[in-house]
């Protein structure tokens, strides 16, 4: 695309000649979303969209660090009784438990954090409690 338009010839017809064998050479059939409709067809104009885009596949997060910490112990939690080892239980609220710690020490600007590291002892009964009532055991010993 690198090639300038030539005098004379309308600007319109020459982009248009352009997108034609661009893709009679194939060059659109490997882009995301080929052959897709649009996602956005039907939303409301929204003149951030390609910002909030970008963000969104960034995995940028829009909440203030207290509430996502909130978000993540939440998440950290259901994930921990979802464990199919108390290992990974144990992994998981350690490193929850960190997190955790370190905002406690310093607190995160935003909203009061609201979050006390969890018992893991305590999570582990309730795990353990939750598997035996479906009749399952943990893949690894406590320890």
């Amino acid at each position: 695309m690198t090639e300038r338009k030539p005098p004379g010839v309308s600007f319109e017809s020459f982009v248009d000649r352009q997108i034609r064998q661009a893709a009679e050479r194939g060059e659109f059939e490997n882009l995301p979303g080929y052959g897709k409709p649009l996602a956005s067809l039907d939303a409301p104009y929204d003149e951030l969209w390609w910002i909030k885009g970008k963000l969104h596949r960034e995995g940028f997060a829009v909440l203030p660090p207290a509430l996502a910490l909130r978000k993540e112990a939440e998440d950290a939690r259901e994930a921990a009784l979802a464990a199919r080892s108390e290992r990974q239980v144990r992994d998981i609220l350690t490193a929850v438990n960190e997190k955790i710690r370190a905002a406690l020490l310093r607190p995160p600007p935003g909203p009061p954090l609201g979050l006390t590291e969890f018992d893991v002892e305590a999570l582990l009964e309730t795990w353990r409690e939750s598997r035996e009532s479906r009749g399952t055991r943990g893949d690894l010993p406590a320890g």
